[in-house]
């Protein structure tokens, strides 16, 4: 007969053997990253966490990308379309997203998923919103920011 303490066990048993056989940063789904950060962070929808590459994200509006950069933990699309000009960017784990993302503060505004960045004006951004599924940001990458940040000091 199974009791309740050792069904306990197994079960903590599985979660570690889950966390230790993920956590490798090897080519798992998301790039080794936490799927959750913390108590207060709710775990996202595992359909978001889908990894797309430049071709993949551009076909998704219509475009062919000329390939810019293409290297191990980033690569660069340039697309024209109807609605603009843009750059789309996939990286190799979300922290190298973020640590691109800290290096070039000039490329606001931006569209932001899961490993990929899209660069571009305000304007052909909020068309691609939509069909690429990303969230808008045009202050710091790490914040939603549906409306321009007021200047501090209220200049």
């Amino acid at each position: 007969m199974t009791t309740f303490p050792r069904l306990a066990a197994s079960a903590l048993l599985l979660v570690g053997l889950v966390a230790a056989c993920s956590s490798g940063g090897g080519g798992g789904g998301t790039g080794g990253a936490p799927i959750a950060g913390g108590a207060d962070e709710p775990i996202p929808d595992p359909t978001e966490l889908r990894v797309f590459t430049v071709e993949q994200l551009a076909a998704k509006v219509g475009c062919k990308p000329r390939i810019q950069v293409d290297a191990k933990d980033i690569r660069t699309g340039y697309c024209k379309t109807k609605v603009g000009q843009f750059f789309v960017n996939t990286f190799l784990s979300e922290k190298d997203k973020d640590v691109w993302m800290d290096r070039a503060p000039e490329y606001n505004p931006h569209l932001v998923g899961h490993r990929w960045t899209v660069l571009s004006s305000l304007n052909v951004l909020k068309a691609l919103q939509k069909p690429l599924n990303g969230d808008l940001h045009l202050n710091d990458h790490r914040t939603k920011s549906p409306q321009p940040a007021q200047p501090a000091g209220g200049y």
